[in-house]
């Protein structure tokens, strides 16, 4: 069933008019509300981020409605999974366009939940549209059964087959609920999955508008589960349940997240925190480097696990790229419009004011220099704030190795590349960096020297993070397997190998035939390495 309108949907007494500048029917967000498994009677208050005040009920869901869901789209995914990758396919690709057409209606929701500039909410739309068609198009060339060579050839003839792993979990966060759920989802779904998810409740409208358009290409509704509520109840019974968990969110729920799923020996993918460096060589052109930088930033008010919070200059340039890194992040327009009118969001949470405003108080009371920002605009709404680039940063501050997952970053100057480098490697974190250089062979050689999962060149997130046939995910605390690309779809699926003996010679049963065969063999072995056959 489509979403339904105004006029094809009676609005119920009791439930409330829109929220003052919000776009979202009531009717509507009743009727996504009916989506979720809840039987609790409970609900929370979610927010809109752009004005404080309350935007919906959202219905709270309890274990007893996990294990319903589990029970459910077990039954869905043996269906599913016969279907076959020509069905599937068919059916993700009327989600794509069905998606397409309801872009604004998404833009609308995301920029309600999350704060988001439009720019920054299509840069999220764009994404799902690129992974429901890459997944839909791969997921049969990457996942259908293949010969491989034998270990004992005209003997027995070797394939493998993939095998869906059955239901999995997901839990999302509510930064960016879109592209974040369609980048575990989808690929599950394309591999013959099924999904329970468990969505942040501060998101769970856009992921609520994300399946409706899944359901209604068809995508048997009980395949795609959406469950609410808190994350130490509801989340841990959703990683129960699993048997196969993808999280995305902080590193210390994710470290939980995993023992519990390793503790059942079920696979996981965790994609975690970052402290994400840039570094800015000393051939670059200051202006361009400067307007990359400050995307790369503040996109989504930095609260996005790519964008950048710590950039290492080298010293030659480093008085012009930070003259044009404060001139162009003052100019940033700040703002609520529902239109491509400004540049920069809101924070989405007073949760998240409260870090950045610790995080930059901390800063400045041990010593750093405010370059630019530094000031909450209650004026414009109760949780933005600007834009902020800190110097004299030091290891007695928190944001010098905390993710402070805000508009905060620090700017150090270097003399080396090498010192760029050691600087940028100096973090339990691992999940993207960023080279801006003049020359592009010199950015790629000093990319090649980075521990991350994924690392941009004259490109702060958006190369990595939109090539959806790559893989993504991070190294060190920032996580485990990757995302996106053949890698993001073998992840729901069990490889079976299935040997056939072809009948030709049978294989020795007994020391005496093996004593025949013996040398037979070696002569085998040894032709086999002469013409390098694996």
């Amino acid at each position: 069933m489509s979403a339904p309108t105004v006029s094809s949907v009676p609005v119920p007494s009791n439930v409330p008019g829109p929220v003052p500048g919000t776009p979202l029917d009531p009717a509507v967000v009743a009727d996504l509300h009916r989506d979720i498994r809840s039987t609790t009677g409970q609900t929370d208050t979610v927010i809109a981020p752009f004005t404080g005040d309350g935007l919906h009920e959202l219905p709270l869901s309890s274990t007893h409605d996990v294990a319903d869901a589990y029970a459910r789209a077990r039954l869905a995914q043996i269906g599913w999974a016969r279907a076959g990758f020509a069905h599937r396919r068919r059916v993700l690709l009327r989600a794509h366009d069905l998606l397409l057409a309801r872009r604004e209606a998404l833009l609308d929701t995301l920029q309600t939940e999350t704060g988001k500039t439009r720019g920054h909410a299509f840069e999220e739309v764009f994404q799902v549209l690129s992974v429901t068609r890459y997944n839909a198009v791969a997921a049969r060339r990457v996942l259908r059964g293949q010969r491989r060579r034998s270990g004992l050839p005209v003997l027995v003839r070797t394939r493998v087959r993939y095998r869906p792993k059955g239901v999995a979990g997901v839990i999302t966060p509510w930064n960016f609920p879109l592209s974040l759920a369609a980048m575990d989802v989808v690929p599950a779904l394309a591999a013959g999955c099924a999904v329970v998810q468990k969505a942040d409740n501060q998101g769970a409208l856009s992921i609520l508008m994300l399946r409706r358009a899944f359901i209604d290409a068809g995508v048997p509704a009980d395949l795609w589960a959406v469950v609410t509520g808190e994350g130490a109840v509801v989340g841990e019974a959703v990683t129960a349940g699993a048997d196969y968990v993808c999280f995305t969110g902080s590193t210390p729920t994710g470290l939980r997240v995993g023992r519990q799923a390793a503790s059942t020996l079920t696979g996981a993918s965790l994609e975690l925190g970052g402290k994400n460096p840039m570094i800015v060589l000393d051939d670059v052109d200051p202006h361009r480097a400067a307007a990359q930088a400050a995307y790369a930033c503040f996109s989504s008010m930095g609260q996005l696990c790519v964008s950048i919070e710590r950039i290492y200059v080298q010293r030659g340039v480093a008085d012009q790229f930070l003259r044009e890194f404060v001139t162009t992040t003052r100019a940033l327009i700040l703002g609520s419009a529902l239109d491509y009118s400004t540049d920069v969001g809101t924070l989405t949470s007073p949760e998240q004011l409260e870090r950045v405003t610790e995080h930059l108080a901390d800063a400045v009371e041990h010593g750093a220099t405010v370059q630019a920002g530094g000031r909450a605009r209650p004026d414009l709404g109760p949780y933005f704030f600007e834009p902020t680039i800190l110097t004299g940063v030091t290891p007695a501050m928190r944001c010098f190795a905390d993710e402070t997952f805000g508009p905060v970053v620090a700017v150090y100057v270097v003399d080396t590349e090498q010192e760029a480098i050691l600087a940028a490697n100096n973090s339990e974190y691992g999940l993207n960096a960023s080279v801006l250089s003049g020359s592009a062979r010199r950015g790629l050689r000093v990319a090649e020297s980075l521990e991350a999962g994924s690392v941009n060149v004259n490109e702060g997130y958006r190369g990595s993070f939109s090539a959806v046939d790559a893989p993504m995910g991070g190294v060190k605390a920032s996580g485990l397997g990757r995302r996106n690309g053949p890698e993001g779809l073998k992840r729901f699926v069990n490889p079976v190998t299935i040997a056939s003996a072809t009948g030709v010679l049978a294989l020795p049963s007994t020391g005496a035939e093996v004593a025949r065969l013996e040398r037979p063999m070696v002569l085998l072995a040894r032709a086999l390495k002469a013409v390098r056959r694996r």
